[in-house]
């Protein structure tokens, strides 16, 4: 009991949290960004009359050497999903762990989800799906899965997206609203099932680093461990060649990771733990 009443008043501390960003920022831009596609491809029939002859299909139409139309469907509500990585990284932080931020983030977006009578699912992934929650609307769904998010505990601790990514795939089947939450430091090629799902989905990277996984300090020998594989190494970082050279190695990857994003058209959201994360939320909405 004492267990579940912590739960609740941590939720509740969540909601209370992020209910400014999602009341001040969020809901307006949300509704205006994922809303505005408003109608989906249903299919190509034989035009009628009384057709609009603008939704004429003229490639369709010279081919078969007969008019045809394309239907379209009124898209209602969305579907958002989550795809978020749990992995061991997750719980590295400074200040606060990237788990803990992305939980922040997550629950202003689900929020807003809510407030627009969205469904919301989940994908929890490590190297693979640990669990997957289908969309489901209302207070009660959302709330359940920030329970289920804040307190998962994982098979496994290493990244891999690639897997899950594909498994996301066949998994949605209508279109959706896809957050992928992770610091996508990953060796796996997730890039060609993440390409793949955005060619049918509207796929949001949203990235959390901490501010010392981009530099180390000057504060003489430490024993690094990865929190994946348990590996540990004793680095001097007095040794300002050593620093330097990690600093543009993390430029390099941040970079390529960046670029890859603009090339599968993928929007990006970049967080850092230490960061107020209204400023990279308030710049998406604007770009978008």
């Amino acid at each position: 009991m004492s267990q579940t009443k912590t739960i609740l008043k941590k939720i509740k501390k969540l909601d209370i949290k992020t209910k400014q960003l999602v009341d001040g920022i969020i809901t307006g831009n949300y509704n205006s960004v994922f809303k505005g596609q408003g109608i989906e491809f249903s299919e190509i029939r034989d035009y009628r009359a009384g057709d609009d002859i603008r939704a004429i299909d003229w490639k369709v139409t010279a081919r078969f050497n007969h008019p045809y139309i394309k239907e379209f469907i009124e898209e209602r509500d969305l579907q958002v999903y989550f795809v978020i990585d749990v992995s061991g990284s997750g719980s590295f932080g400074t200040n606060i762990s990237k788990k803990e931020k992305s939980l922040e983030i997550i629950a202003s977006l689900m929020f807003a989800a809510l407030r627009n009578n969205d469904g919301v699912g989940v994908f929890l992934v490590t190297d693979n799906v640990e669990k997957f929650i289908p969309v489901r609307k209302g207070r009660k769904h959302v709330l359940k899965l920030l329970d289920v998010i804040s307190n998962f505990t994982p098979n496994s601790a290493k990244t891999s997206l690639k897997t899950p990514l594909e498994r996301v795939s066949q998994t949605i089947k209508r279109k959706s609203i896809v957050f992928v939450i992770s610091d996508f430091i990953d060796n796996s090629d997730y890039l060609k099932p993440l390409k793949i799902l955005r060619k049918r989905h509207d796929v949001i990277a949203l990235r959390i680093i901490d501010p010392r996984e981009k530099e180390i300090p000057d504060v003489g020998l430490i024993e690094l461990e990865d929190e994946e594989s348990g590996e540990q190494l004793l680095v001097d970082t007095s040794d300002e060649d050593f620093r330097n050279s990690y600093s543009r190695l993390v430029a390099e990857n941040d970079s390529r990771f960046l670029t890859n994003m603009m090339k599968n058209k993928v929007d990006t959201i970049s967080l850092l733990t230490d960061q107020n994360y209204s400023i990279p939320l308030k710049k998406f909405f604007k770009r978008r």
